[in-house]
Protein backbone atom coordinates (compact mmCIF):
# COMPACT_ATOMS: atom_id res chain seq x y z
CA UNK A 1 0.00 0.00 0.00
CA UNK A 2 1.09 3.45 -0.91
CA UNK A 3 0.31 6.33 1.67
CA UNK A 4 0.03 9.92 0.15
CA UNK A 5 -0.78 12.20 3.57
CA UNK A 6 -2.37 15.73 3.19
CA UNK A 7 -0.35 18.31 5.57
CA UNK A 8 -1.98 22.13 6.15
CA UNK A 9 0.27 24.92 7.39
CA UNK A 10 -3.21 26.07 9.17
CA UNK A 11 -6.34 24.90 10.04
CA UNK A 12 -9.11 25.29 6.81
CA UNK A 13 -6.04 25.53 4.25
CA UNK A 14 -7.94 23.03 2.30
CA UNK A 15 -6.67 20.11 3.22
CA UNK A 16 -10.04 18.04 2.56
CA UNK A 17 -10.71 19.46 -0.61
CA UNK A 18 -7.33 18.50 -2.05
CA UNK A 19 -7.61 15.18 -0.41
CA UNK A 20 -11.21 14.55 -2.12
CA UNK A 21 -9.72 15.93 -5.93
CA UNK A 22 -6.87 13.53 -4.94
CA UNK A 23 -9.75 10.43 -4.55
CA UNK A 24 -11.64 11.40 -7.37
CA UNK A 25 -8.22 12.00 -9.45
CA UNK A 26 -6.47 8.59 -8.35
CA UNK A 27 -9.92 6.83 -8.51
CA UNK A 28 -10.40 8.00 -12.43
CA UNK A 29 -6.61 6.61 -13.79
CA UNK A 30 -7.67 3.43 -11.76
CA UNK A 31 -6.12 2.99 -8.56
CA UNK A 32 -7.80 1.40 -5.55
CA UNK A 33 -7.62 4.30 -3.26
CA UNK A 34 -9.48 4.94 0.19
CA UNK A 35 -9.56 8.06 2.32
CA UNK A 36 -8.41 8.17 5.69
CA UNK A 37 -7.98 10.33 9.03
CA UNK A 38 -7.38 9.41 12.12
CA UNK A 39 -8.73 11.37 14.57
CA UNK A 40 -11.44 14.57 13.17
CA UNK A 41 -13.03 17.07 14.86
CA UNK A 42 -16.97 19.12 13.98
CA UNK A 43 -20.26 18.02 14.22
CA UNK A 44 -20.71 17.61 10.56
CA UNK A 45 -21.04 13.94 10.76
CA UNK A 46 -22.18 10.99 8.49
CA UNK A 47 -23.94 7.73 9.65
CA UNK A 48 -22.71 4.88 8.00
CA UNK A 49 -24.77 1.77 6.50
CA UNK A 50 -23.64 -0.52 9.90
CA UNK A 51 -25.33 2.67 12.20
CA UNK A 52 -21.84 4.27 12.61
CA UNK A 53 -20.65 7.56 13.12
CA UNK A 54 -17.59 9.58 11.03
CA UNK A 55 -16.62 13.09 9.78
CA UNK A 56 -18.89 14.19 6.69
CA UNK A 57 -15.14 15.31 4.95
CA UNK A 58 -14.08 11.34 5.29
CA UNK A 59 -17.56 10.25 3.62
CA UNK A 60 -17.86 12.38 0.94
CA UNK A 61 -14.03 11.18 -0.01
CA UNK A 62 -14.89 7.98 0.25
CA UNK A 63 -17.85 9.00 -2.77
CA UNK A 64 -15.03 10.35 -4.62
CA UNK A 65 -13.38 7.20 -4.47
CA UNK A 66 -16.35 5.13 -5.52
CA UNK A 67 -16.14 3.57 -1.78
CA UNK A 68 -18.78 2.93 0.95
CA UNK A 69 -17.83 5.27 3.64
CA UNK A 70 -17.43 2.79 6.91
CA UNK A 71 -15.63 3.66 10.29
CA UNK A 72 -12.26 2.68 8.98
CA UNK A 73 -11.92 5.88 7.50
CA UNK A 74 -12.19 8.44 10.50
CA UNK A 75 -11.58 6.11 13.51
CA UNK A 76 -11.74 8.73 16.19
CA UNK A 77 -14.25 11.55 15.56
CA UNK A 78 -14.14 14.29 18.58
CA UNK A 79 -17.82 15.99 18.50
CA UNK A 80 -17.90 19.44 20.36
CA UNK A 81 -20.56 19.95 22.58
CA UNK A 82 -19.38 23.04 24.42
CA UNK A 83 -16.56 25.49 24.74
CA UNK A 84 -14.73 23.12 26.25
CA UNK A 85 -15.68 19.43 25.86
CA UNK A 86 -16.08 17.25 23.37
CA UNK A 87 -17.64 13.54 22.93
CA UNK A 88 -15.62 10.99 21.54
CA UNK A 89 -16.70 8.92 18.73
CA UNK A 90 -14.20 5.68 18.78
CA UNK A 91 -14.75 3.63 15.55
CA UNK A 92 -18.58 5.27 15.24
CA UNK A 93 -19.53 4.25 18.52
CA UNK A 94 -20.17 7.47 20.57
CA UNK A 95 -18.82 7.89 23.80
CA UNK A 96 -18.07 10.08 27.02
CA UNK A 97 -18.05 13.78 27.19
CA UNK A 98 -13.69 14.80 27.86
CA UNK A 99 -12.35 17.94 28.16
CA UNK A 100 -8.98 18.28 25.99
CA UNK A 101 -7.08 17.77 29.13
CA UNK A 102 -9.01 14.71 30.18
CA UNK A 103 -8.71 13.46 26.35
CA UNK A 104 -5.02 13.72 25.99
CA UNK A 105 -4.45 11.56 28.94
CA UNK A 106 -6.05 8.83 26.97
CA UNK A 107 -4.56 9.85 23.74
CA UNK A 108 -2.52 6.44 23.36
CA UNK A 109 -5.37 4.75 23.27
CA UNK A 110 -7.01 6.47 20.51
CA UNK A 111 -3.34 6.04 18.63
CA UNK A 112 -4.13 2.63 19.03
CA UNK A 113 -7.50 2.70 17.81
CA UNK A 114 -5.63 5.07 14.95
CA UNK A 115 -3.09 2.41 14.10
CA UNK A 116 -5.10 -0.57 14.00
CA UNK A 117 -6.89 0.99 11.36
CA UNK A 118 -4.15 1.84 9.26
CA UNK A 119 -3.35 -1.60 9.41
CA UNK A 120 -6.57 -2.57 8.43
CA UNK A 121 -5.90 -0.75 5.15
CA UNK A 122 -2.77 -2.24 4.60
CA UNK A 123 -4.71 -5.07 3.05
CA UNK A 124 -7.74 -3.38 1.60
CA UNK A 125 -6.58 -0.71 -0.69
CA UNK A 126 -3.33 0.00 -3.29
CA UNK A 127 -3.33 3.76 -2.10
CA UNK A 128 -4.14 5.47 0.83
CA UNK A 129 -5.00 9.53 1.16
CA UNK A 130 -4.90 10.66 4.44
CA UNK A 131 -5.49 13.62 5.85
CA UNK A 132 -3.91 15.74 8.07
CA UNK A 133 -5.37 17.99 10.75
CA UNK A 134 -4.76 21.67 11.45
CA UNK A 135 -1.23 22.26 11.42
CA UNK A 136 1.80 19.65 12.18
CA UNK A 137 4.12 21.73 13.97
CA UNK A 138 1.71 22.53 16.81
CA UNK A 139 5.19 21.97 19.06
CA UNK A 140 2.76 21.88 22.46
CA UNK A 141 0.97 19.83 20.75
CA UNK A 142 3.03 17.28 18.58
CA UNK A 143 3.93 14.45 21.13
CA UNK A 144 -0.06 13.97 21.32
CA UNK A 145 -1.01 14.57 17.32
CA UNK A 146 -2.54 11.53 16.25
CA UNK A 147 -3.74 12.92 13.13
CA UNK A 148 -0.77 14.48 11.33
CA UNK A 149 3.22 12.82 11.45
CA UNK A 150 2.63 9.64 13.27
CA UNK A 151 0.27 7.82 10.51
CA UNK A 152 3.05 9.11 8.16
CA UNK A 153 5.75 7.38 10.18
CA UNK A 154 3.66 4.22 10.82
CA UNK A 155 2.79 3.62 7.01
CA UNK A 156 6.25 4.60 5.88
CA UNK A 157 4.24 7.20 3.12
CA UNK A 158 4.41 10.58 1.60
CA UNK A 159 3.16 13.63 2.09
CA UNK A 160 2.14 17.20 0.24
CA UNK A 161 1.85 20.28 2.64
CA UNK A 162 -1.03 22.87 1.54
CA UNK A 163 -0.66 26.59 2.00
CA UNK A 164 -4.03 28.94 1.82
CA UNK A 165 -2.61 32.34 0.20
CA UNK A 166 -5.94 33.60 1.47
CA UNK A 167 -4.86 34.09 4.66
CA UNK A 168 -1.33 36.15 3.58
CA UNK A 169 1.73 34.86 4.39
CA UNK A 170 2.21 32.07 2.62
CA UNK A 171 5.94 32.10 2.42
CA UNK A 172 6.03 32.25 6.14
CA UNK A 173 3.31 29.45 6.09
CA UNK A 174 5.59 26.79 3.97
CA UNK A 175 8.66 27.94 5.38
CA UNK A 176 8.12 27.83 9.06
CA UNK A 177 6.01 24.77 8.43
CA UNK A 178 9.05 23.20 6.69
CA UNK A 179 11.81 24.40 8.95
CA UNK A 180 9.88 23.16 12.19
CA UNK A 181 9.17 19.27 10.56
CA UNK A 182 11.73 16.71 12.14
CA UNK A 183 14.66 16.00 9.67
CA UNK A 184 13.25 12.60 9.14
CA UNK A 185 9.43 13.49 7.73
CA UNK A 186 11.25 16.55 5.97
CA UNK A 187 12.32 13.79 3.37
CA UNK A 188 9.08 11.87 2.54
CA UNK A 189 8.00 15.21 1.67
CA UNK A 190 6.32 15.12 -2.40
CA UNK A 191 6.14 18.64 -2.48
CA UNK A 192 3.45 21.82 -1.51
CA UNK A 193 0.52 23.46 -3.05
CA UNK A 194 -0.41 27.10 -2.89
CA UNK A 195 -3.97 26.77 -2.53
CA UNK A 196 -7.48 29.80 -2.97
CA UNK A 197 -4.96 31.70 -5.41
CA UNK A 198 -7.08 34.65 -6.95
CA UNK A 199 -6.03 36.52 -10.15
CA UNK A 200 -2.94 35.44 -12.56
CA UNK A 201 -1.06 32.48 -11.74
CA UNK A 202 1.85 33.75 -14.14
CA UNK A 203 2.07 36.73 -11.30
CA UNK A 204 3.54 33.67 -8.70
CA UNK A 205 6.21 32.67 -11.09
CA UNK A 206 8.86 33.96 -9.38
CA UNK A 207 7.96 32.39 -6.36
CA UNK A 208 9.30 28.56 -6.80
CA UNK A 209 12.81 30.29 -6.81
CA UNK A 210 12.44 31.94 -3.66
CA UNK A 211 11.10 28.67 -2.18
CA UNK A 212 13.86 26.46 -3.22
CA UNK A 213 16.32 28.82 -1.95
CA UNK A 214 14.87 28.00 1.92
CA UNK A 215 13.11 24.36 1.52
CA UNK A 216 14.37 20.83 -0.46
CA UNK A 217 10.52 20.70 -1.17
CA UNK A 218 9.65 20.59 -4.87
CA UNK A 219 6.79 23.48 -5.46
CA UNK A 220 3.78 21.83 -7.38
CA UNK A 221 2.24 24.99 -8.37
CA UNK A 222 -0.65 27.00 -7.08
CA UNK A 223 -4.09 25.90 -7.56
CA UNK A 224 -6.89 29.12 -8.62
CA UNK A 225 -9.69 29.55 -6.07
CA UNK A 226 -13.46 27.81 -7.88
CA UNK A 227 -16.22 28.83 -5.86
CA UNK A 228 -18.31 25.89 -8.17
CA UNK A 229 -15.95 22.65 -7.03
CA UNK A 230 -17.30 23.47 -3.61
CA UNK A 231 -18.02 20.70 -1.17
CA UNK A 232 -19.28 20.28 1.84
CA UNK A 233 -17.49 21.49 4.99
CA UNK A 234 -16.25 19.09 7.79
CA UNK A 235 -16.62 22.32 10.38
CA UNK A 236 -20.01 23.91 11.06
CA UNK A 237 -17.69 26.93 11.95
CA UNK A 238 -17.58 28.01 7.97
CA UNK A 239 -21.34 27.80 7.43
CA UNK A 240 -20.58 31.91 7.95
CA UNK A 241 -23.46 34.21 8.85
CA UNK A 242 -24.40 37.03 6.18
CA UNK A 243 -27.12 39.80 5.89
CA UNK A 244 -29.47 38.58 2.78
CA UNK A 245 -29.63 41.34 -0.13
CA UNK A 246 -32.95 43.13 -0.27
CA UNK A 247 -35.69 42.22 -3.22
CA UNK A 248 -34.21 38.58 -3.72
CA UNK A 249 -36.53 35.39 -2.36
CA UNK A 250 -34.30 33.47 0.55
CA UNK A 251 -34.84 30.55 2.64
CA UNK A 252 -33.40 31.64 6.20
CA UNK A 253 -31.21 28.93 7.60
CA UNK A 254 -30.89 29.56 11.43
CA UNK A 255 -27.37 29.64 12.57
CA UNK A 256 -27.14 28.68 16.07
CA UNK A 257 -24.08 28.45 18.42
CA UNK A 258 -23.95 24.76 18.59
CA UNK A 259 -25.07 24.13 14.36
CA UNK A 260 -24.57 20.68 12.91
CA UNK A 261 -24.58 19.08 9.83
CA UNK A 262 -24.73 22.23 8.04
CA UNK A 263 -24.59 20.31 4.90
CA UNK A 264 -28.33 19.82 4.54
CA UNK A 265 -28.32 23.24 3.17
CA UNK A 266 -25.74 22.23 0.38
CA UNK A 267 -28.15 20.33 -2.24
CA UNK A 268 -30.35 24.10 -3.31
CA UNK A 269 -27.19 25.11 -4.73
CA UNK A 270 -28.65 23.22 -8.08
CA UNK A 271 -31.48 25.75 -8.64
CA UNK A 272 -31.55 28.53 -9.80
CA UNK A 273 -33.84 32.08 -8.65
CA UNK A 274 -33.61 30.72 -5.32
CA UNK A 275 -31.01 32.04 -2.79
CA UNK A 276 -30.04 30.32 1.14
CA UNK A 277 -28.66 31.81 3.97
CA UNK A 278 -27.39 31.12 6.99
CA UNK A 279 -28.64 33.91 9.43
CA UNK A 280 -27.81 34.54 13.22
CA UNK A 281 -29.85 37.91 13.34
CA UNK A 282 -33.07 37.34 14.08
CA UNK A 283 -33.89 40.22 11.58
CA UNK A 284 -32.38 38.76 8.95
CA UNK A 285 -35.17 36.13 8.73
CA UNK A 286 -37.85 38.30 8.81
CA UNK A 287 -38.15 38.83 4.72
CA UNK A 288 -37.61 35.06 4.62
CA UNK A 289 -40.18 32.79 2.41
CA UNK A 290 -39.36 29.79 4.64
CA UNK A 291 -36.73 29.19 7.79
CA UNK A 292 -35.24 26.36 8.28
CA UNK A 293 -34.17 25.23 11.67
CA UNK A 294 -30.98 22.85 11.04
CA UNK A 295 -29.31 20.23 13.47
CA UNK A 296 -27.86 21.11 16.46
CA UNK A 297 -25.62 18.92 19.20
CA UNK A 298 -27.14 21.33 21.60
CA UNK A 299 -30.78 21.29 21.44
CA UNK A 300 -31.52 22.61 24.81
CA UNK A 301 -28.97 24.79 25.06
CA UNK A 302 -29.87 26.56 21.16
CA UNK A 303 -33.92 27.00 22.48
CA UNK A 304 -32.35 29.02 24.77
CA UNK A 305 -30.06 31.06 22.66
CA UNK A 306 -33.23 31.42 20.21
CA UNK A 307 -35.36 33.02 23.33
CA UNK A 308 -32.62 35.21 24.41
CA UNK A 309 -31.88 36.51 20.50
CA UNK A 310 -35.63 36.96 20.05
CA UNK A 311 -35.69 34.61 17.14
CA UNK A 312 -38.41 32.67 19.00
CA UNK A 313 -41.02 35.62 18.05
CA UNK A 314 -39.88 35.92 14.53
CA UNK A 315 -40.20 32.25 13.86
CA UNK A 316 -43.77 32.50 15.83
CA UNK A 317 -45.23 35.25 13.87
CA UNK A 318 -43.83 33.67 10.78
CA UNK A 319 -45.70 30.73 11.40
CA UNK A 320 -49.10 32.50 12.24
CA UNK A 321 -48.59 33.84 8.72
CA UNK A 322 -48.30 30.67 7.12
CA UNK A 323 -44.52 31.23 6.77
CA UNK A 324 -42.90 27.00 5.92
CA UNK A 325 -40.85 26.55 9.16
CA UNK A 326 -39.05 23.02 8.73
CA UNK A 327 -37.09 21.65 11.79
CA UNK A 328 -34.42 18.87 11.00
CA UNK A 329 -33.33 16.87 13.49
CA UNK A 330 -32.28 18.94 16.47
CA UNK A 331 -34.70 21.42 15.35
CA UNK A 332 -37.78 19.12 15.48
CA UNK A 333 -37.10 18.65 18.69
CA UNK A 334 -36.80 22.51 19.34
CA UNK A 335 -40.19 22.29 17.35
CA UNK A 336 -42.15 20.59 19.83
CA UNK A 337 -43.78 21.10 22.95
CA UNK A 338 -41.43 19.98 25.60
CA UNK A 339 -37.75 18.97 25.73
CA UNK A 340 -36.65 16.83 28.70
CA UNK A 341 -32.83 15.99 29.49
CA UNK A 342 -31.42 16.98 32.92
CA UNK A 343 -34.24 19.58 32.81
CA UNK A 344 -37.50 19.89 31.08
CA UNK A 345 -38.20 22.88 28.98
CA UNK A 346 -40.94 23.96 26.76
CA UNK A 347 -40.61 24.16 22.99
CA UNK A 348 -41.58 26.65 20.39
CA UNK A 349 -45.25 24.63 20.20
CA UNK A 350 -44.93 24.41 16.53
CA UNK A 351 -45.35 20.55 16.42
CA UNK A 352 -46.97 18.52 19.31
CA UNK A 353 -44.24 16.56 20.03
CA UNK A 354 -42.15 15.46 22.97
CA UNK A 355 -38.47 14.77 23.17
CA UNK A 356 -36.86 12.78 26.28
CA UNK A 357 -32.98 12.71 25.69
CA UNK A 358 -31.40 9.72 26.26
CA UNK A 359 -27.71 8.00 27.01
CA UNK A 360 -28.04 6.35 23.99
CA UNK A 361 -27.52 7.60 20.10
CA UNK A 362 -29.38 6.45 17.14
CA UNK A 363 -27.32 6.59 14.14
CA UNK A 364 -29.13 4.36 11.32
CA UNK A 365 -29.01 4.91 7.28
CA UNK A 366 -33.08 5.19 5.42
CA UNK A 367 -34.07 5.41 1.90
CA UNK A 368 -36.54 7.96 2.26
CA UNK A 369 -40.01 8.38 0.07
CA UNK A 370 -42.25 11.37 -0.86
CA UNK A 371 -44.60 10.13 -4.04
CA UNK A 372 -42.36 8.92 -6.76
CA UNK A 373 -39.13 10.58 -5.23
CA UNK A 374 -37.12 7.97 -3.36
CA UNK A 375 -33.31 9.09 -1.77
CA UNK A 376 -30.69 8.55 0.44
CA UNK A 377 -31.68 9.80 3.98
CA UNK A 378 -29.86 9.32 7.19
CA UNK A 379 -30.36 9.53 11.67
CA UNK A 380 -28.14 10.77 13.75
CA UNK A 381 -29.19 11.95 17.84
CA UNK A 382 -29.74 11.53 20.83
CA UNK A 383 -33.44 11.83 22.12
CA UNK A 384 -37.03 9.69 21.63
CA UNK A 385 -39.47 12.07 20.05
CA UNK A 386 -43.63 11.40 20.90
CA UNK A 387 -46.43 12.25 18.99
CA UNK A 388 -48.46 13.32 22.23
CA UNK A 389 -52.19 13.10 20.79
CA UNK A 390 -52.90 15.31 18.31
CA UNK A 391 -53.80 14.42 14.78
CA UNK A 392 -50.84 15.10 12.37
CA UNK A 393 -50.08 13.76 8.99
CA UNK A 394 -46.33 12.37 8.59
CA UNK A 395 -43.47 14.29 5.81
CA UNK A 396 -42.65 10.89 4.28
CA UNK A 397 -41.49 7.85 5.04
CA UNK A 398 -38.73 6.06 5.62
CA UNK A 399 -37.14 2.61 4.41
CA UNK A 400 -35.05 0.66 6.63
CA UNK A 401 -31.92 -1.71 5.19
CA UNK A 402 -34.20 -4.46 6.73
CA UNK A 403 -37.31 -3.74 4.40
CA UNK A 404 -39.55 -1.97 7.20
CA UNK A 405 -41.96 1.30 5.76
CA UNK A 406 -42.45 3.65 8.26
CA UNK A 407 -43.68 7.05 8.45
CA UNK A 408 -41.41 9.86 9.31
CA UNK A 409 -41.39 13.11 10.83
CA UNK A 410 -44.91 15.69 11.06
CA UNK A 411 -46.52 18.08 8.86
CA UNK A 412 -48.98 20.55 10.35
CA UNK A 413 -50.09 23.01 7.84
CA UNK A 414 -46.74 24.94 6.82
CA UNK A 415 -44.75 23.47 9.67
CA UNK A 416 -42.33 20.45 8.82
CA UNK A 417 -40.55 18.67 11.57
CA UNK A 418 -38.12 15.47 10.47
CA UNK A 419 -34.81 13.44 11.74
CA UNK A 420 -33.23 13.43 8.24
CA UNK A 421 -30.65 14.63 7.21
CA UNK A 422 -30.69 14.71 3.57
CA UNK A 423 -33.93 16.21 3.23
CA UNK A 424 -33.57 18.34 0.81
CA UNK A 425 -31.66 16.20 -1.05
CA UNK A 426 -34.63 14.92 -3.43
CA UNK A 427 -35.36 17.63 -5.98
CA UNK A 428 -39.40 16.89 -5.45
CA UNK A 429 -39.14 17.97 -1.75
CA UNK A 430 -37.52 21.23 -2.56
CA UNK A 431 -40.36 21.91 -4.88
CA UNK A 432 -42.50 21.05 -2.30
CA UNK A 433 -41.23 23.78 0.73
CA UNK A 434 -41.47 26.44 -2.40
CA UNK A 435 -44.96 25.60 -2.72
CA UNK A 436 -45.96 25.69 0.46
CA UNK A 437 -44.21 29.21 0.27
CA UNK A 438 -46.42 30.24 -2.80
CA UNK A 439 -43.22 30.77 -4.39
CA UNK A 440 -42.60 28.80 -7.74
CA UNK A 441 -40.79 30.45 -9.95
CA UNK A 442 -37.89 28.97 -9.07
CA UNK A 443 -35.97 26.90 -11.20
CA UNK A 444 -35.57 23.64 -8.95
CA UNK A 445 -32.60 20.87 -10.99
CA UNK A 446 -34.22 17.86 -12.17
CA UNK A 447 -31.02 15.81 -11.03
CA UNK A 448 -30.67 14.96 -7.90
CA UNK A 449 -27.65 16.32 -5.69
CA UNK A 450 -25.95 12.66 -5.53
CA UNK A 451 -25.37 12.99 -9.35
CA UNK A 452 -24.22 16.74 -8.75
CA UNK A 453 -21.77 16.12 -6.10
CA UNK A 454 -19.97 12.82 -8.69
CA UNK A 455 -19.82 15.51 -11.37
CA UNK A 456 -18.24 17.93 -9.04
CA UNK A 457 -15.98 15.27 -7.51
CA UNK A 458 -14.46 13.88 -11.54
CA UNK A 459 -14.67 17.89 -12.12
CA UNK A 460 -12.55 18.58 -9.03
CA UNK A 461 -9.25 15.53 -10.16
CA UNK A 462 -9.42 17.48 -13.48
CA UNK A 463 -9.11 20.82 -12.12
CA UNK A 464 -5.90 19.31 -9.75
CA UNK A 465 -4.14 17.38 -12.57
CA UNK A 466 -4.55 20.34 -14.77
CA UNK A 467 -3.21 22.99 -12.19
CA UNK A 468 -0.15 21.23 -10.33
CA UNK A 469 2.72 19.31 -11.62
CA UNK A 470 1.99 16.03 -10.48
CA UNK A 471 5.60 14.12 -11.73
CA UNK A 472 6.71 13.25 -7.81
CA UNK A 473 3.31 11.50 -7.16
CA UNK A 474 3.66 9.66 -10.25
CA UNK A 475 7.14 8.69 -9.53
CA UNK A 476 6.33 7.29 -6.03
CA UNK A 477 2.92 5.79 -7.17
CA UNK A 478 5.27 3.82 -9.65
CA UNK A 479 8.06 2.77 -6.95
CA UNK A 480 8.20 -0.78 -6.57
Amino acid sequence: MKAISILGTSSNAGKSWIATALCAWLQAKGHDVAPFKAQNMGNNAYATLEGGEIGVAQAIQAEACERRPIVEMNPILLKPSSASRAQVVRLGKPGEHLTAQEYYQSVDASWETARSTLDYWKSHCDVLIIEGAGSPVELNLMDRDIANLRPIEYVNGKWILVADIERGGSFAQVIGTWNLLPEKIQKSGLGFIINKFRGDPALFSEARDYFQKHTNLPFLGVIPFRTDLRIEDEDSLNAHSSEPPSNEPYIAWVRYPHLSNTQDQLPWQNDKGISNYWVEKPAYAEDAIAIVLPGTKEPIADLAWLRQSGFDEVIQRKAQNKTPIVGICGGYQILGQSLKGSVEVDGLGLLPISTKFLPTKKIQRYRSIWKNDVWETFEIHTGETKNIGAKAEPLLSTLSEKGELTPEGMRIGSIWGTYQHGLFESPQMRKRLLKEARFEQAQIASHSWRETRQRIYQEMGEFLDESLDLTSLHRYLDSE
